[in-house]
Formats: C-alpha cells, sequence, structure tokens
C-alpha cells in the first residue's frame, strides 16, 4: 500500500468497506441480532480461519419462525406457482430484510449517507481481534458410501436441447452411459429462472440444491438470507459448511451460535485483506453417488435466483460420480481443474479431509474446462501465476488457447471498479494467454530512461467491450431503480479522465425488463473467415482491481508479487471451433457462443460510453 491510503487507490475496495462499516449499526426489527458478514477485518494471513466452538446457548427449534426479520412483503405461494410477475406498482422491489447471515442491504445510497453522518459525530473505535479459538475438524465425508448399485440404464437419447447445453467435446468424451443417474455429467451453463418469464434453458435453486437427496453442502455468498435457505435446505438431514466474512472471533462465535439448533452446520471464515470481501459464491453438493460443482454469478438470497422477477443471474453446474472402488481413490488424477479447486478451498481454510475427499470423484468430465480463482493476500515465489488474472492467462494456457492474435473480449459486469486501461490491458492480455507479464513490463518502463523498445500498446477501441446497464435501463426495468442495489459504479470513477468510458455499451436482458448480475467474459479471435476456438469465464467477479488483483515488485527481491483483495471464483468454458459451411454466417457478434451458453444481454448494445447519450446507474445518486 502506498502512503497512507490503506486501499492502495482501489476505488471499489474503498466503496465497499463505506458500505460495511455502514451496515455495522444498521438496526432491524428483529429479536435477534443480525450479523453482517462484510465488514473490515484485519486478519494475520498467516493464521488459517478457524471453526468456532459450538454454542449450548438454548436456541429455538429449527424453524423458519426461529429467524425473525422485517417484515416485508414476499411472493406468495399462488405468485409463485403461477409465475406472477411483479409490477412496478407492487412492491417487488421491497427485498427480505437482512438477517442472521445477511451481509449486505440493498439501500446502498441511504447507508452511505447515514455513515458518512456518523463520520462527523465520532471516531470508530479500534478493536482486537480474539485468541482463535482451536479449530475443530467437520467430519463430512465419513459416511460417503463406498460404493453405489451396479445396475444401470443407459441414457435416453438427448433432445437438441439437452445436446445445447451439455458442452459436449470429442477430444476427452466419455460414453454417457457410463453416467446413466447424473443430470450434468458433461457441465452445463444455464440462466437463473426468474418469475414471470417462460421457462427455457433455466435453472431454479431447489433444482441445483435437490434437496431431498442432499447429504453435504459448502456453499459460499457474498450476501445471505438465513429464512429463505431454511426453506431450501433440510438442514436436520444435510450437513452443510458456510464460507463466510467475519470481522473478528467474537463475530464469528456469534454467526455460529446463531445456527438453530439440530442443524449440522459448521462455518469456514478465509483469511482476508484490511479491505475486500468474500465475493465467491462456489458450491460443492454431495449426493450418495455423485458430487455436484456449482459456480454462480449469484448469492444466496430469493432475488438472484429469480423469486422476485426483477434480477438474473448465471450457473455453471458439473456432476462428478463417485468411484466405485475405494482403492482407486489414492491414485486417482483429479486433473488440473480438480488441483486448482482444492488449491483455492486449503486457500481459504476448509479442513483437508474434506478437501482430500474430492479424490473420490471422477474428474475426468471436469477437465474440459479449467476452474479459475482469486485468493486474498500477496502473492509471491511462483504462486501469483496461479490466481487472479495470471491465473487466468495460465489456464487459458494450459487449454491450448494461448494466441498472439489479436481477440476480441466482451465483458458483462454488475460491478465496475476504478478501472483504467492497465486493469483492461492485464485481461486483454491474460485472454490471450499471459501470465500477467506483458502488462507488468509495459506499465514498469513508463517514464524509464533508456527504456527498452516496448511493444505496441492496443488501443481496444473494436477489441474490448464491457457491458453495464445505463440509468435509463435500470429505470425502466421490472423492479426499477430498488431493484439495482447490487448493480455499483460511482460518478467519481465513471468522470475519470483515465476511466474508458468509450467501451461501456448498455446492458439490457434479452428477458426484457430484467437487470442482469452475472459476471462473464467472452473472448474469440478477431479474425472473420476462419474457425478459430473461443472461450468464456463464468464466475463472480466484476471488473475490478479487487476482483483480478494486481501485479507488482517485491520489496527487497524485486520479483513478481500479485495482490488481491477479494475471493473470486469461475470456471472457463471452451467453444469448439465453428464447422466450415458456417465460417461465415455470424448474425451476431457473439454467434460463436450461443450454443454453449446463455448470453443475457443484447448485442451489440448501444455504446452510450463514447457518444455520452446515457449515463450509467450510479447508485449513489439515484
Amino acid at each position: 500500500m502506498d502512503g497512507l491510503d490503506p486501499f492502495d487507490g482501489d476505488e471499489e475496495a474503498a466503496l465497499r468497506y463505506a458500505i460495511a462499516l455502514s451496515l455495522q449499526e444498521v438496526r432491524h426489527e428483529a429479536s435477534n441480532k443480525p450479523i453482517e458478514l462484510s465488514s473490515d477485518v484485519d486478519d494475520d494471513l498467516d493464521k488459517g480461519p478457524k471453526y468456532p466452538s459450538i454454542s449450548k446457548a438454548t436456541k429455538d427449534p429449527l424453524t423458519k419462525q426461529s429467524i425473525k426479520a422485517s417484515p416485508v412483503r414476499k411472493l406468495t405461494k399462488d405468485d409463485s406457482q403461477n409465475d406472477i410477475p411483479p409490477t412496478k406498482s407492487q412492491p417487488c422491489t421491497s427485498f427480505t430484510a437482512p438477517s442472521s447471515f445477511s451481509t449486505l442491504g440493498l439501500d446502498r445510497k441511504k447507508m452511505e449517507e447515514e455513515r458518512l453522518a456518523r463520520l462527523g459525530k465520532r471516531k470508530a473505535p479500534e478493536s482486537e481481534a480474539d485468541p482463535q479459538p482451536r479449530r475443530q475438524k467437520p467430519k463430512l465425508d465419513s459416511d460417503i458410501r463406498a460404493s453405489v448399485s451396479s445396475s444401470r440404464t443407459t441414457l435416453a437419447t438427448k433432445s437438441s436441447s439437452a445436446v445445447k447445453n451439455n458442452l459436449a467435446t470429442e477430444s476427452n468424451s466419455v460414453n454417457e452411459s457410463s453416467f446413466p443417474s447424473l443430470p450434468y455429467p458433461k457441465g452445463v451453463v444455464k440462466k437463473t429462472w426468474a418469475a414471470g418469464y417462460p421457462r427455457a434453458d433455466d435453472i431454479k435453486i431447489e433444482e441445483v440444491l435437490q434437496k431431498n437427496e442432499l447429504e453435504v453442502a459448502v456453499v459460499s455468498s457474498f450476501q445471505w438470507d438465513e429464512e429463505w435457505m431454511l426453506s431450501k435446505i433440510d438442514f436436520k438431514r444435510t450437513k452443510v459448511v458456510c464460507v463466510a466474512f467475519a470481522s473478528s472471533e467474537t463475530q464469528k462465535k456469534e454467526i455460529q451460535a446463531n445456527a438453530p439448533r439440530g442443524a449440522s452446520v459448521k462455518f469456514c471464515f478465509p483469511p482476508m485483506m484490511p479491505t475486500g470481501n468474500m465475493h465467491s459464491k462456489l458450491q460443492l453438493l454431495k449426493y450418495p453417488t455423485y458430487l455436484r460443482i456449482v459456480v454462480p454469478s449469484g448469492n444466496l438470497v430469493p432475488y438472484d435466483w429469480g423469486e422476485t422477477g426483477v434480477i438474473e443471474n448465471t450457473v455453471f453446474l458439473i456432476d462428478l460420480p463417485l468411484i466405485e472402488d475405494p482403492e482407486l481413490w489414492s491414485s486417482n488424477d483429479i486433473g488440473a481443474f480438480g488441483e486448482e479447486l482444492c488449491y483455492f478451498l486449503r486457500a481459504q481454510g476448509l479442513e483437508e479431509s474434506l478437501v482430500n475427499s474430492l479424490a473420490k470423484y471422477d474428474f475426468s468430465e471436469a477437465n474440459r474446462y479449467r476452474f479459475v480463482h482469486t485468493i486474498v493476500g500477496s502473492h509471491v515465489g511462483d504462486k501469483w501465476q496461479r490466481t487472479g488474472y495470471c491465473g487466468l492467462g495460465r489456464a487459458v494456457t494450459s487449454l491450448k488457447l494461448k494466441t498472439a492474435q489479436d481477440v476480441e473480449v466482451d465483458f458483462v459486469a454488475s460491478s465496475l471498479g476504478s478501472v483504467n486501461m492497465d486493469l483492461l490491458l492485464a485481461l486483454y492480455y491474460a485472454a490471450q494467454g499471459d501470465n500477467g507479464l506483458k502488462e507488468y513490463d509495459m506499465r514498469s518502463t513508463k517514464g524509464r530512461k533508456n527504456k527498452p523498445p516496448t511493444r505496441a500498446q492496443p488501443t481496444l477501441d473494436n477489441q474490448f467491450r464491457i457491458y453495464f446497464p445505463s440509468h435509463d435501463t435500470v429505470m425502466q426495468s421490472r423492479g426499477g431503480k430498488n431493484a439495482a442495489g447490487t448493480i455499483c459504479a460511482q460518478s467519481k470513477w465513471w468522470d475519470a479522465a483515465t476511466f474508458p468510458r468509450e467501451l461501456i455499451r448498455d446492458c439490457q436482458s434479452v428477458r426484457s425488463g430484467l437487470l442482469i448480475h452475472s459476471k462473464i467474459m467472452m473472448v474469440q479471435h478477431s479474425r472473420s473467415g476462419t474457425s478459430e476456438a473461443a472461450y468464456a469465464y463464468v464466475g463472480s467477479a466484476n471488473l475490478s482491481e479487487s476482483a483480478w488483483g494486481r501485479l507488482t515488485k517485491e520489496r527487497g527481491t524485486g520479483n513478481p508479487k500479485l495482490t488481491c483483495r477479494n475471493w473470486e471464483c469461475g470456471v472457463i468454458v471452451p467453444i469448439p471451433p465453428r464447422e466450415p459451411d458456417k465460417i461465415d454466417i455470424r448474425q451476431s457478434p457473439l454467434s460463436d457462443f450461443y450454443d454453449a451458453i446463455h448470453i443475457p444481454m443484447k448485442v451489440p448494445g448501444e455504446s452510450y460510453g463514447a457518444t455520452k447519450s446515457k449515463r450509467p446507474w450510479l447508485f449513489l445518486e439515484n
């Protein structure tokens, strides 16, 4: 960090920190004290997160009534069944009040104003973290069934819709008859269901979790709605690990103690820097005969999963079969996907026994993809190449998608930080397969005397498109401005001379009236008339330095050091080359992607940043 700036110039980190401070004193009409899981923490990165000891305090039975929240209007049973769309005249934009797992409310403008007012009256007290209690090992996988029934039936012939979404590739495919009971054996990218819209290639949270068969759930989120979660997961039969944020040892104990009696719930609190967020949404769901890996862009709150019908997200899922012979577990090769997944889980502080249990599953189909992540902290040695945008470039190379040719990048974001050309170039080069050093070398030689010749810097004007909603798009959406609390940008960033406004395009959903909370990066070659492979990133990372990191020089050694403030994760989905007879048929700039992923926005989108015809959605000013 430079000077006295604890945010090292990262405006998004500063904003999120301010919001978190505001939330620490927000009071609700709840009998239980709400616990915010996203606020400032100055953890020692050498101290791994601990599982708090189980509280023996008297608890209410495991019922929805045990978790109270401020009264708000929710969709009724009839509403949900009939998919009745919310109307602007009805309070569909009043979301569930934060409960005991809640981290971030939606009225950010009001909370920021309240925080600034409080700062004028007093100075926030300093606190010192309590000593960490001894970690308790959640033996979550001891009851995994060693074998499954040998009776198998062949999968029925898939419909064209299923084939469209299963992302099959010929190089490493396995006969589908090997996995007759797996819903998504080859992986799929789906949009979330939205109330009031026709169902087509979408998915509900109930279909993701399948609570009647769910044995173990490792879930992560930036925002939580505990009452809602109680309706989606049977906490009496399912062992649950929540990967969440806590500001201190005291808060960790409060969070754990707040779990309803009778629930088998443990918590993992990943190490944090003084600023940043636990923004990953990864889910690991264990069933009797397979493991489901879920990488959504949405949080564990009802509006992110379509129940208010105002916002949509994207979900990657893949089901991995249990290896029937226990003797094969120790020699199982989980491949590049599994290795990075385990690396990420260990960095978060999940128990080694849980991480090791992943070797009981067949990762062969997952290795057509790559798991990419951002891990909080400063990474040196060879670790800087494994995470953030450096890890993205490494993953692209490992898929044999590295190229020196020009590429086109289309980035869908629900939050824009203090974006500048340094960040965009780093991501652009990573999209080509660079490990981060190309942009770093260009940046570090600026202004240096006798500097060596450098490569020509691309302008990105026609090679990088950023999709973010305009003010008009938000105001005309079904939920209006109150539905846009998780869509973030600020005028001081937008109006900065270094902000690439000319690259911004309006982000309007193809499902008219919905706002988009997805984070998608689509990369393809710029050359037309040729058959080239492409790929898409789907996950939790927005367009900010906090989400992707920044490569600098380590003091003393001069070696590269990558600093990341957020926990993020996503998946790279390769897109096979187009068929020869379809090479010149491109009805849309993103035609190559339609058969593999759901593209949520209209393209090409109005370039309102370049024409200055509109302003973006600036949530603190609306």
